[in-house]
């Protein structure tokens, strides 16, 4: 039969569904049989056939066809998966079920009334035969997830059958290992199938289904406790799924061990079609979603040092229920740890190939699945994020984030790539190893509209932290903190800042530092308190190397001065405020000597208008997302949070910050009338007196002198002399005591496990255009904005 033949009977079927008043009994063959027995129709077409409006119509007026529609659905792929498909037409009967359970599966999750319909048993559908049968009969969703598991593994459908000859006896569906069928070597997996194209696009087509029916977690609006578990998830991830472990292993190596290059050869994907991309696009977003896991309500394995001879850890106590959970906290070989960086960082570097041979390797797209991909791998695996740290193996991550970050700042549509880019570095930025990493030199010249500098990858790091900080759009203020934090926590270890770098610190001092800014909010002094921080710890512990940026600190003493004399009196406050009403750019690049960009940059460009996002919900104040931590002499860490008590929204009070409990500042700050905050004298003496000059003010008061009589001296205007005299100064015995490093390391919290759940689903969400499983539908989860 034809293509145009099989779809024209598939649409009459449909039409005969929808104009339907009476129900029809789920025993008529000959009326269900026509939506998936005849017809070849890809999932194009079915999305094409089947639109929304009719779909929600038979929903509302004939809602137990609907119910037959989705059961006979579903019936039909446990047949598949029992019988193990052998025959072309079994074949088509599972796909043709599969394409159309993803086409109507989001409707009837929009629904409240239907939410419980997968859940329930469907009469006469027992897993034994005879009468008490309905006593174990298994829930219609469990059915479904069930069989699509045993069909990812089903031999010459989705896996490599492993029988040399056809003669009469094919594999045992049930008796099968599927650890044997695993998809690609990798992880616990020594041996690679051979591609085969049409069981990449099976596996792809069954994966939409599961990806679908996890999609639930979309209708359901943003809350804590909407966020405990995704019952679809909990139970494919479960032990009732005997492919657990090799489907994890599937999922995770198909993806490791992608590369979009072509074999290695530049340009070779214009003659050959890339057939395993979607295939890979699509395990990323399956696997982000089982691993969605709220940490902070659950045991996570212990890391002791037992390895065993498994791929997985061996860990007691046995962890979390959800075994992909499960199972990537406890990978452990050094060789898997290597396969699984390698693999992301050679996908996260692939959108940079581009900028500098275009066209010579195809352009993937999902560089933000992989991003969360490693934000678990990170979280959840706290061995992999040490094996991340031992080596400058960090910087082949680090580059494409600062890359990503950078070349998205000025695109509304792209904030939540920010905060991930963002929270990933946070992350990392909380081990020593991170900063020390940092002084590897930067010599990879990947166009960046950034200026020219010669120096170290933590060189790289604050320039393109200045630039999102200074020519960002607004909606990026809330990340200041976290951008500062991470500043902070790599300081102690940066042996030697460039004056580009220098300069670019300072010039973010000078603008934090204006009356306006500290005064027009309650929080904005806590990034004056930061840069401070950068400072002392470099001096302190890093004066050595750092001419540079003593020097700079030297040209730029006037802002020090400036804050040490801070005007609090309500005139001055006012005459500030009233600056500000005038000038509402908040940081001007004046100042700032803006050097020329990298050779062949772009700009980095705001959204089109009219772009698609999705909303997210509020991140966590920097106090909840970090908890402070001191090192102590031999480099362990002290946790400095109070044990019992909820920190304080301030966070927890240290000599070198802020820290009135929102008590104080409301008794400190006046609020008026119309709910506008203002600042009073008290409120600014409060952290005034907190801020840490001291070594600052003792380093201008040793050297400036000094520094001034070369300059009369020799009748210097030259920088090198300059540089030279401080290279070779030394402020031991007259600094104050060194204080102690603080860390403020990255602690798993609810918020942040919800800001993940939106944004993770707001990626699948757009990123699902064709066919678009999502789009039109109810979805509660998130907004989706144009820009």
């Amino acid at each position: 039969m034809g293509s145009a033949d099989s779809k024209l009977n598939f649409r009459k079927a449909v039409i005969q569904l929808t104009t339907k008043t009476q129900p029809v009994e789920a025993t008529d063959d000959a009326f269900w049989d026509q939506f998936w027995a005849d017809t070849a129709t890809s999932v194009q077409d079915v999305f094409a056939l089947v639109p929304a409006a009719e779909i929600r119509a038979v929903r509302e007026e004939s809602p137990s066809n609907l119910a037959t529609l989705c059961y006979k659905a579903v019936e039909k792929l446990v047949q598949g998966a029992e019988s193990g498909c052998h025959s072309e037409k079994e074949k088509q009967v599972v796909l043709n079920c599969s394409r159309l359970l993803t086409r109507v599966l989001p409707y009837i999750f929009e629904d409240p009334d239907w939410r419980g319909f997968f859940w329930s048993t469907v009469p006469g559908a027992g897993r034994g035969g005879g009468e008490e049968e309905d006593e174990n009969a298994r829930p219609l969703a469990e059915s479904l997830l069930l069989a699509i598991a045993d069909l990812l593994f089903c031999p010459d459908f989705t896996v490599q059958s492993h029988r040399r000859n056809n003669v009469d006896s094919a594999e045992d569906v049930h008796s099968l290992d599927s650890c044997e069928y695993i998809w690609e070597a990798g992880v616990g997996f020594a041996h690679s199938p051979q591609p085969n194209y049409i069981h990449d696009m099976n596996r792809m087509e069954l994966l939409k289904l599961l990806l679908t029916c996890f999609s639930e977690a979309m209708y359901l609006p943003p809350s804590p406790e909407s966020g405990s578990t995704n019952p679809w998830v909990q139970f494919f991830c479960s032990t009732e799924n005997r492919h657990a472990l090799p489907l994890f292993t599937s999922l995770l190596n198909t993806v490791c061990a992608y590369d979009p290059v072509g074999y290695g050869i530049p340009y070779n994907h214009l003659l050959f079609s890339d057939y395993r991309e979607p295939l890979v696009e699509e395990a990323a977003q399956v696997l982000i979603v089982t691993l969605d896991h709220d940490s902070t309500t659950s045991t996570t394995p212990t890391v002791d040092g037992t390895t065993t001879g498994t791929a997985m850890d061996d860990a007691d106590p046995p962890g979390p229920e959800n075994l992909f959970v499960n199972y990537l906290s406890r990978i452990h070989r050094e060789e898997d740890f290597q396969f699984i960086l390698k693999g992301i960082a050679r996908l996260l570097a692939n959108p940079l190939l581009q900028t500098y041979l275009p066209n010579s390797t195809k352009k993937i797209q999902f560089h933000q699945e992989l991003l969360v991909l490693f934000w678990k791998l990170c979280d959840f695996n706290k061995k992999f994020l040490f094996f991340v740290l031992k080596s400058s193996d960090v910087l082949d991550i680090l580059v494409p984030i600062l890359y990503f970050l950078n070349d998205a700042r000025a695109d509304q549509s792209r904030v939540g790539l920010m905060h991930i880019g963002v929270f990933i570095l946070l992350l990392l930025s909380g081990e020593r190893n991170f900063g020390v990493r940092l002084n590897k030199p930067y010599s990879v010249r990947v166009p960046m509209d950034i200026p020219v500098f010669t120096g170290t990858h933590a060189d790289l790091l604050i320039v393109v932290f200045h630039k999102i900080i200074t020519s960002g759009h607004q909606r990026l203020q809330p990340l200041f903190d976290c951008l500062l934090t991470i500043v902070v926590n790599v300081s102690p270890y940066l042996k030697s800042l460039s004056m580009v770098t220098a300069n670019k610190l300072l010039h973010l001092l000078e603008a934090f530092s204006t009356t306006w800014f500290l005064f027009s909010t309650s929080q904005n002094h806590h990034l004056v308190f930061f840069l401070l921080e950068v400072f002392n710890n470099i001096i302190q512990y890093q004066f050595d190397g750092n001419s540079n940026l003593v020097y700079a600190i030297i040209r730029k003493r006037g802002v020090f001065h400036q804050l040490a004399n801070l005007p609090t009196d309500p005139p001055s406050i006012h005459k500030a405020l009233q600056r500000r009403r005038r000038t509402p750019e908040p940081l001007s690049r004046a100042g700032s000597q803006e050097g020329a960009s990298m050779e062949g940059s772009r700009p980095a460009a705001p959204a089109e208008p009219g772009t698609l996002k999705t909303s997210l919900v509020a991140t966590p104040g920097i106090d909840k997302l970090t908890e402070k931590s001191q090192v102590s002499e031999d480099g362990t860490l002290r946790s400095l949070e109070p044990e019992s008590q909820p920190s304080s929204a301030e966070g927890s009070p240290s000599e070198a910050e802020p820290s009135q409990t929102w008590r104080d500042q409301r008794r400190l700050s006046s609020t008026s009338a119309s709910g506008q905050w203002s600042p009073t004298s008290d409120w600014i003496l409060s952290w005034k007196s907190k801020l840490p000059l001291q070594t600052i003010m003792r380093l201008l008061q040793v050297l400036v002198p000094q520094v001034e009589k070369i300059c009369i001296d020799k009748g210097l205007t030259d920088e090198s002399e300059i540089l030279r005299f401080l290279q070779h100064g030394t402020l031991v015995g007259l600094l104050p005591v060194p204080h102690p490093i603080l860390i403020r390391k990255y602690q798993a919290n609810s918020g942040t496990a919800m800001w993940f759940r939106t944004y993770m689903w707001g990626v699948i969400y757009l990123r699902n255009v064709d066919p678009p499983v999502w789009y039109d539908t109810d979805v509660k989860l998130f907004e989706i904005q144009r820009v």
